[in-house]
């Protein structure tokens, strides 16, 4: 133990220069030793044994003598004056007295000889923080007057505001004891780190690049409308991510920063998930002057923007930060006390080219690509479009070459990927048109489809030959005709010439005995479908889409409920969805009409059949003598037993070891007619 500062100060010990730390040590004990002699030198109870228990009268008089700065330590730089304190109480409308009571309150979080200053006027030393009545007595205000203690009431501006916290409710209200939050302390310090405990669902929304933002007229409107005042508003968007693009702008033309709030998981039971995020949330927006920007909407938003949207007087609501509420379901009055100012997202240009065409950084020539065939069947919203493009980027520097379409829509589905997979099966598109064997109008058809498809924003909206009702912008198909015929394989040439994955909803998975689940199943793919760029397959849609029947028991009146479903759900459709199925005539004529095409798939005849053996055979190992053309004369088979032939007959050669013969290719064709019960040519009397 060093006995006296003369010791603290001695010459470092042999080894001690050595040691960059303990030189930096030495010096920091000099320093101390320099500040205990300088206070007892000063100081009148320094040599008290009763010091720290009791204040004088004299020690209280040496506390009120401002302490000189310690000439040997370096002051920190001083950019000039910024007086934050003042900057908030304007911008909050806080009165003198409101003013006054804060700075008393927060007078020990910034110099510690406050709190023995108010122990001693508390006559507990002990209280080392202003009462309610020490502040009112500062202040001038008689401790009776209703109006002064009504400052501290929690619905006051201090209180209400989240400034001030008025602590020890059991005591006696004169001596109950004020506090601050250290938040705020922080803040008028120049400490502008955001509160540590909203990390996990608030962060500061980042303004997009300017190509990327949808509707500038309506961009600039709600823009103007922010920056006029504070505002709540409701924005409606149509694809995930388009409404917080459209609200990152308008705050950012705006002049506006803002913090992202992302709502927790709300409590399985009852209870109010927002007691403590909330007041946290209010405070960081108004310490630092930004807007709030939610999205999305918890599943129940109604005490989110109770809090959010104040009530009251327009002098009372200018304190509260510019709010933002961002979802795809329509407002409900229910949700607030006070309509925020409802409005639509606008969606995004078709393709977006301009916006691809910024993210990649191409020059004036362009990708070696055509951009805007490639990203015209991707609605992609938000930052989607940057991300998928810094996705190609890599995935092109990754193959050492130039970005390409196929980069491109690689990244593209990435972004889409969705919930889909949880009622539908997704197939990698892995085929293009070469792989289709068909006669010339179904050929015409599908690429009729692939077109519509692919511009379908720009004919039906922009164009505006949508049929209104609240008809969506989705493009419909039927593909019919019998089974193997090419009709789930035309789906997925169609999907690759997209550019897009192709989902196979599983019926087993949508149809339910219960009374409304089928609808409720069909509407969760719908609703995802909507909010994804993909192509839906209906498998054997008969099932689904079948015709309405005369209701003669409760079994009939269901299934036809369930048809009339799906006949509103499909008109308000956005996507692109293909029904398969082995018997047109079973699909009910009013979905017929809502549908875009209706592709019917032959039969093969013989000279087509020749070419799907030969298609099929093109990667095989076959002799010399293999001819495919008996077998397509003798047999009648689609295209999808054709496939199965020369897969028998394929395993027959590599169990001998050999190629394939066409006396394998007729083993694999007759295995295929017993396995359809038909007749073998040659055999059972041919």
């Amino acid at each position: 133990m060093e006995p006296d500062g003369a010791t603290l100060s001695a010459a470092p010990r042999q080894g001690v220069a050595d040691d960059p730390l303990l030189v930096r040590l030495g010096r920091l004990r000099e320093r101390v030793s320099r500040l205990v002699d300088r206070r007892a030198a000063v100081d009148p109870t320094a040599t008290d044994p009763l010091r720290g228990l009791y204040l004088s009268e004299e020690a209280v008089r040496h506390l009120l003598v401002p302490v000189p700065p310690d000439p040997e330590r370096p002051e920190a730089a001083y950019d000039g004056p910024e007086d934050r304190f003042a900057r908030l109480a304007g911008r909050l409308g806080l009165t003198d007295l409101d003013t006054a009571v804060l700075l008393i309150a927060l007078a020990p979080d910034v110099d510690r000889s406050f709190e023995q200053l108010y122990g001693y006027l508390n006559d507990d030393v002990s209280r080392r923080r202003a009462s309610v009545g020490l502040a009112l007595d500062l202040c001038g205000v008689p401790v009776h007057r209703a109006a002064g203690r009504a400052r501290f009431h929690p619905s006051a501006p201090l209180g209400a505001l989240g400034l001030l916290t008025v602590e020890d409710p059991e005591r006696p209200f004169l001596s109950r004891a004020l506090a601050v939050p250290d938040r705020l302390v922080a803040h008028l310090l120049g400490d502008d780190a955001p509160d540590a405990a909203l990390a996990a669902h608030v962060r500061p929304l980042t303004p997009p690049a300017e190509s990327l933002v949808p509707g500038g007229a309506f961009t600039a409107k709600l823009a103007a409308r922010l920056a006029a005042g504070p505002l709540a508003v409701h924005l409606r968007e149509h694809r995930e991510g388009d409404g917080l693009l459209c609200a990152a702008a308008a705050l950012r033309a705006a002049g506006l920063e803002a913090l992202h709030l992302t709502p927790p998981p709300e409590p399985a039971q009852d209870g109010d998930p927002w007691s403590g995020l909330l007041p946290r949330l209010l405070r960081e927006a108004r310490l630092s002057g930004r807007a709030i920007v939610v999205s999305p909407l918890p599943e129940r938003p109604g005490p989110l923007l109770r809090a959010l949207v104040p009530v009251g007087a327009r002098d009372a609501r200018h304190r509260h930060p510019p709010v933002v509420c961002v979802d795809p379901r329509p407002y409900d009055p229910q949700w607030a006390d006070v309509d925020p100012l409802v409005l639509d997202a606008p969606r995004p240009d078709a393709g977006a080219v301009d916006a691809w065409s910024a993210a990649l950084g191409a020059g004036a020539e362009g990708p070696g690509f055509d951009l805007a065939a490639t990203v015209a069947p991707y609605r992609l919203g938000g930052d989607r479009i940057e991300r998928a493009a810094r996705a190609a980027l890599d995935l092109a520097a990754f193959d050492g070459t130039e970005v390409t379409a196929a980069h491109l829509r690689r990244a593209a589905r990435q972004q889409s990927a969705s919930g889909l997979e949880r009622h539908a099966r997704r197939i990698r598109p892995d085929v293009g048109w070469g792989d289709l064997v068909l006669p010339d109008k179904p050929l015409v058809q599908l690429r009729e489809f692939a077109l519509r498809a692919r511009h379908r924003d720009r004919v039906l909206g922009d164009w505006r030959l949508s049929a209104g009702g609240g008809r969506g912008h989705g493009v419909l198909g039927l593909f019919a005709g019998e089974s193997g015929t090419g009709k789930t394989l035309s789906a997925e040439v169609v999907a690759a010439d997209l550019g897009l994955d192709l989902y196979v909803v599983q019926l087993s998975s949508v149809v339910d005995k219960f009374v409304g689940e089928t609808e409720k199943n069909l509407e969760r793919i719908f609703t995802e479908a909507d909010r994804t760029d993909a192509v839906l397959l209906f498998d054997e849609a008969d099932a689904v889409f079948g015709k309405r029947s005369e209701v003669k028991d409760s079994h009939d009146k269901y299934a036809n409920m369930e048809s009339a479903y799906l006949l509103q759900r499909l008109e308000a459709f956005d996507g692109i969805a293909l029904l398969t199925t082995n018997l047109r005539a079973n699909i009910d004529e009013a979905f017929t009409r809502r549908l875009d095409m209706v592709v019917d798939f032959p039969f093969p005849d013989a000279g087509q059949r020749l070419a799907l053996w030969r298609h099929s055979l093109a990667s095989v190992p076959c002799a010399d003598d293999t001819d495919p053309g008996g077998v397509a004369r003798d047999f009648e088979l689609a295209g999808g037993s054709i496939r199965s032939a020369v897969v028998t007959a394929a395993y027959a050669a590599v169990g001998r070891g050999d190629r394939v013969t066409s006396a394998d290719l007729r083993e694999g064709a007759e295995r295929e007619y017993r396995k359809a019960g038909r007749l073998v040519p040659g055999e059972g009397g041919w």
